[in-house]
């Protein structure tokens, strides 16, 4: 059961504000039939999570490691972006200000204490991994279970039936999606059907943790408190390979392939799929419910769906569901920070451990440690002083930039894959053509976006 967990690291990192507040925002301003590029981006996403597995199993390598191996100032580019998109704590804003709805508490106050309570915790615990692993299975379990029942309170057949449908409704481009005002919004709520930004790269890192395959040769990794000198030398500089002309060998390789495409299929796609379900049943609730969150979405209130979806469920069924929903709301903002910051500093760690002189002798525990800290502290100044208006426009503009993050790691992923890998294990003409479909559909996207409508329009 314990090679499950890097499916939880991205269940948590994937389940997070776009399926529970950005797609059903567009549910509510333009109907369930927008739902089909979801099914395209999280489609996307499973397959790129193969593609991405391939590579760490294979080596225990990241695949910022495969990166670099390919050409070092690719790996120093994804260093820098991780940096550029990263900074911006959507997922915590977005829940602090459910957390503020509910209880009239600041939106900044919250924020500010979450935030040094993750970095407190990542930094006292023994072994990382295995703490966040339990963490997040009991969030992850509370969420699916709990959205599944609000959602059959208060929805109906038929809006369960007009979700499934809206799937299937290629082609459908609903009028005011082609403006500067939602289209960028669109372009980022794409990139979060799923894991967005660079979370897929850091499943890599999960993985090796896990032991999966070859990651079974490579420690884990202590918090900063519960370091020691010999975790200094432990991490090695680099990966391993099987023997890939053994069929013995091959044999277990292909029965780790098994394993990641049932992870891919069934618990990554179906569970990603079943709580945006839930949480599309609940935005049509809603927006039969209150007449005015529509036309204060369409006014560029981006905070006025919150509070309106709340009180939906609170007329719908009990005043009690309107608070559950902002408290489910803002579980998924603490969920995802911790994943997020976990894997932004495991996943820098990493690349400095790896590729800057002198860095082996600080030891990955305490450059995960320096990275936790200043990602945190930077959070800190952007919830509070920070120059997006509100927690939605945070979230909004972490969604946009990673877009581009997404496109560029799938052009890394045919790069190092076909490449570097034996050519018994590299993948095969449909895994290329889909991750090249990818990269062109995310980078272009947002490169539409830029010249039509521009980025400022995201602020």
């Amino acid at each position: 059961m314990h090679i499950l967990g890097p499916t939880v690291f991205l269940l948590a990192l994937g389940v997070g504000m776009g399926e529970s507040f950005m797609w059903p925002r567009l549910v509510v301003v333009f109907g369930p039939d927008i739902r089909w590029f979801f099914l395209i981006g999280v489609s996307l996403q499973a397959v790129v999570m193969l593609e991405m597995a391939r590579y760490a199993m294979a080596t225990g390598e990241s695949i910022f490691t495969g990166a670099a191996r390919v050409f070092k100032p690719l790996m120093w580019f994804f260093f820098a972006t991780a940096i550029g998109v990263y900074i911006w704590p959507g997922h915590m804003s977005a829940g602090a200000g459910a957390f503020e709805n509910l209880t009239g508490i600041p939106w900044q106050i919250t924020g500010t204490i979450a935030l040094v309570l993750v970095a407190v915790v990542f930094t006292a615990a023994r072994v990382i991994y295995d703490l966040l692993e339990k963490v997040l299975g009991v969030l992850i379990g509370c969420l699916v279970i709990g959205t599944a029942i609000i959602a059959s309170m208060v929805g109906s057949l038929a809006d369960l039936g007009a979700t499934l449908t809206g799937m299937f409704a290629f082609g459908y481009f609903p009028d005011g999606m082609m403006t500067a005002a939602w289209f960028p919004v669109v372009v980022g709520s794409i990139a979060f059907a799923g894991p967005s930004g660079m979370q897929q790269m850091w499943y890599t890192l999960h993985l090796r943790e896990s032991g999966a395959a070859m990651g079974a040769h490579i420690p884990k990794l202590a918090g900063v408190a519960h370091a020691r000198e010999t975790d200094v030398v432990a991490m090695p500089a680099r990966g391993f390979m099987f023997d890939t002309e053994d069929p013995v060998e091959m044999e277990k390789w292909k029965g780790w392939r098994k394993w990641i495409t049932f992870d891919a299929l069934f618990l990554f796609w179906g569970v990603t799929m079943l709580v945006t379900v839930s949480f599309t049943v609940m935005a049509m609730a809603a927006s039969r419910q209150s007449t005015t969150v529509k036309a204060s979405l369409l006014d560029g209130d981006r905070d006025a769906a919150l509070p309106a979806m709340a009180d939906a469920f609170s007329a719908a069924g009990t005043e009690a569901l309107g608070g559950i929903f902002l408290g489910f709301i803002a579980l998924i903002g603490l969920n995802a920070t911790l994943g997020l910051f976990d894997s932004f500093s495991r996943g820098q760690a990493d690349m400095v451990f790896n590729n800057v002189k002198g860095a082996k002798k600080i030891g990955m525990p305490k450059l995960y440690g320096a990275f936790l800290w200043g990602v945190v502290a930077f959070g800190i100044i952007i919830v509070n002083w920070g120059p997006a208006d509100g927690p939605g426009a945070v979230l909004d503009i972490l969604a946009f930039l990673s877009t581009f993050a997404m496109g560029a790691y799938c052009v890394t992923l045919l790069l190092v894959n076909n490449r570097i890998l034996p050519k018994p294990i590299r993948p095969g003409i449909v895994s290329n053509v889909i991750i090249g479909f990818a990269a062109v559909f995310y980078l272009g996207m947002l490169l539409y976006s830029v010249l039509v409508f521009g980025v400022a329009d995201m602020g």
